[in-house]
């Protein structure tokens, strides 16, 4: 058991130590149940939460999320509608997400699959160079080629 100020009180049975919490108007709280003996503490219950809550939204504001963002592309699309989709990903870009892309085949595009799918990738990686390189090479799944692209470090 462990008082107040961090100091050892020594192995105490569960009875003893509730007697001696209470005696102390405090609370006993395990603090690693795996431990044998398991380790508890002479402490207030309410604050031990409130700075266990508080820790964890620190770490919580300080951890970095990765944004994957998907664009699905066809290789018939309309040169304007590609452009739109090429703009948003600049945009995604732009904002430090990164740009998974799928080139999705149906019925007979099969057939041109080898064909159209490079150039639709050399197309996109052309177009989004100024912000952004292959992160992961396009792999070619089932009915799709897949391949993501990431920002550009800043110099």
């Amino acid at each position: 058991m462990i008082d107040q100020e961090g100091k050892s009180l020594g192995v105490y049975n569960l009875d003893d130590a509730l007697k001696l919490a209470d005696e102390r108007n405090t609370d006993l709280v395990e603090m690693s149940p795996g431990a044998k003996p398991p380790v508890c503490k002479l402490t207030d219950y309410g604050k031990y939460r409130f700075d266990a809550a508080k820790k964890e939204k620190l770490n919580k504001k300080n951890q970095h999320v990765i944004v994957v963002k998907e664009i699905q592309v066809r290789p018939n699309i309309d040169p304007h509608d590609l452009e739109i989709k090429l703009n948003h990903a600049l945009e995604f870009l732009d904002k430090q997400f990164k740009v998974k892309f799928a080139i999705k085949f149906k019925g007979r595009e099969l057939e041109y699959k080898s064909k159209r799918g490079p150039e639709m990738i050399n197309k996109i990686i052309a177009a989004l160079s100024t912000k952004g390189e292959v992160e992961t090479q396009p792999m070619n799944e089932d009915r799709e080629i897949i391949f993501v692209m990431m920002p550009r470090k800043a110099k």
